[in-house]
């Protein structure tokens, strides 16, 4: 099982998005995003929601939840 960065991280691969649009979207600057996301800053509910929006995904999908 994967953790929220490495989801993150998979999903930004996958839909071919540029890590630091992503950052901006989300209301990141690139510097804490990818500090998020390489585990140096701790990822918390309501970034979860921030990225999963600017990701275009469900948050359920950065917990590594499969829809039914």
């Amino acid at each position: 099982m994967y953790g929220i960065a490495q989801n993150a991280k998979r999903l930004i691969r996958k839909k071919c998005f540029n890590q630091a649009a992503v950052a901006e979207k989300a209301g990141y600057n690139y510097k804490t995003f990818n500090n998020m996301l390489n585990g140096r800053k701790v990822i918390t509910d309501s970034d979860v929601a921030r990225i999963a929006n600017a990701l275009e995904v469900e948050p359920n999908e950065l917990y590594g939840i499969k829809s039914q």
